[in-house]
């Protein structure tokens, strides 16, 4: 039994702290901007990530709470690019929830607390802490697509987001509680030494995993459980569509790492295969029908589920014949493909965002036709993400790629090196949809001349995020050994 160790929670106490004191302070203002509880929002999310990241550079690790939280590299990494992506998220957002009457104080709380939620999952060494933090997320999320209660769509979206969220969780508890009844313990390190040690009731444990594995496939969107990905996308208001899309996401592969890595190691051929079936499933689902959409957001929705198809490749190729040396190379590379992947979001529904501002959503592809002769370098950083979605050189996209592509063929197995063929034809049949939104931008003629309009820090974000898309791309080998740091210290 460990002490509480308050210390190593102190980020999210003040997340917590500052989200209850975000909430009190804007029943008091009156400005439009909302400016007082925007900036309190802004230097809270900074400081969390200023303190996760310094945290990861000292190589903090700290268990806490009589065990039921710990933190590491690969917690503090994770939750300090949350915070700074989340905070990335409201800043692009402001112009566009203030046209629509959404820069309220429930903005800012909920994004507050639905970064709480994540940064439970991603220290959580308890199965009770993790569906706390799921929850609490989640149900942050559902809010905030209703937000609009004015707006029919986001209701829908809303109700079904909840409806097949609770689904899921009610899977994901399920698998757990299989566990707690063959285990005798919720704690993830308990489970690992009890599963490792052998002599369980095998059928029991499969069963549990498979519906842990269900419950895990849902959160990350991957076929044939992102049945809710395309329409909560498209439903949701663009600011709370990407917000799904950033952090969320990289909460879910936070959990999928704690429970199947470091809880149920031991069982990786059994979930391996079953995550083997989720990528193809995803793969073809995601890239067939993301070239139907005609919504971008519908698209760039399909076109996450094929990534995530992507990621769970990497996800899969740890352990080979009981070989488990390859596992450091694959687990960081997915995770250097779940960071950028997130990268790549917040620039690509930011552009959506951006046309929306002119009186409508824009959430057409043919929105985008002229784009380059309107205003060139947007569509120049549309082009470079694009580009990196696809998976093109010299973007960051094409190294995330080669490096789940390089940890495939280095199992030396012929069902991998027949699956990495797959996931390069299906890429190849995706880059179809991405290329299609490049040529409608640089080939096809405008509807109206005018040049898009937007406050200095939003063009300096997307700025900034196709730099990186491109710098990244040129230059990988910092970010990824960062990756690997976070793996190899925490997981070893």
């Amino acid at each position: 039994m460990t002490s509480m160790n308050w210390s190593a929670m102190t980020p999210e106490l003040l997340l917590l702290g500052m989200a209850l004191l975000v909430a009190m302070v804007d029943l008091w203002v009156k400005d439009a901007d909302r400016r007082p509880t925007y900036w309190l929002t802004q230097i809270t999310l900074l400081a969390v990530a200023a303190l996760h990241l310094w945290k990861y550079h000292k190589g903090y690790q700290v268990v806490a709470m009589q065990g039921l939280v710990g933190t590491d590299p690969l917690s503090h990494l994770l939750a300090g690019l949350s915070a700074l992506v989340t905070a990335g998220v409201l800043l692009i957002s402001r112009p566009y929830a203030k046209a629509r009457e959404m820069l309220q104080g429930e903005l800012f709380t909920l994004s507050l607390f639905m970064l709480l939620g994540v940064c439970i999952m991603v220290s959580a060494r308890h199965f009770l802490v993790i569906y706390l933090g799921l929850e609490l997320m989640s149900l942050s999320l559902y809010a905030l697509v209703a937000l609009r209660r004015d707006h029919a769509v986001s209701t829908e979206a809303a109700m079904k987001y909840f409806v097949l969220g609770a689904l899921a969780s009610g899977f994901l508890l399920y698998g757990l509680s299989m566990m707690y009844g063959a285990t005798g313990s919720l704690s993830i390190p308990q489970v690992f030494a009890v599963v490792s040690a052998g002599g369980l009731n095998q059928g029991v444990l499969v069963f549990g995993l498979v519906f842990i594995v269900a419950g895990l496939a849902f959160k990350l969107g991957a076929a044939p459980f992102h049945m809710w990905v395309p329409d909560v996308y498209q439903g949701a208001p663009t600011a709370v569509t990407l917000l799904i899309g950033t952090a969320p996401k990289l909460a879910a592969f936070a959990i999928t790492v704690r429970l199947l890595i470091e809880g149920l190691f031991a069982l990786a051929v059994d979930w391996q295969q079953m995550l083997l079936v989720l990528s193809v499933f995803s793969l073809i689902v995601g890239n067939v029908v993301a070239i139907a959409q005609t919504n971008i957001k519908r698209m760039l929705a399909y076109s996450t589920i094929a990534q995530m198809g992507f990621m769970l490749l990497a996800l899969a190729s740890g352990v080979v014949k009981g070989d488990s040396l390859p596992a450091a190379s694959a687990y960081s590379s997915a995770l250097f493909y779940a960071v950028t992947y997130v990268m790549t979001t917040l620039g690509s529904f930011g552009m959506v965002m951006l046309l929306a501002r002119q009186g409508h959503e824009a959430e057409q592809l043919q929105d985008f036709a002229g784009l380059a002769k309107r205003s060139p370098w947007y569509a120049l950083v549309m082009t470079l993400l694009m580009l990196s979605l696809a998976g093109i050189p010299p973007t960051v996209g094409f190294y995330a790629k080669l490096a789940v592509l390089q940890a495939m063929v280095a199992t030396q197995e012929p069902l991998y090196l027949q699956l990495a063929v797959f996931a390069v034809v299906l890429s190849l049949i995706g880059a179809y949809y991405y290329l299609r939104v490049i040529k409608l931008m640089w080939f096809d003629e405008p509807a109206e001349r005018q040049a898009l309009q937007a406050p200095w820090d939003v063009r300096a974000v997307l700025t900034l995020n196709g730099v990186l898309v491109l710098g990244l791309g040129i230059l990988p080998a910092g970010l990824m050994n960062v990756c690997k740091q976070a793996i190899v210290h925490s997981l070893a």
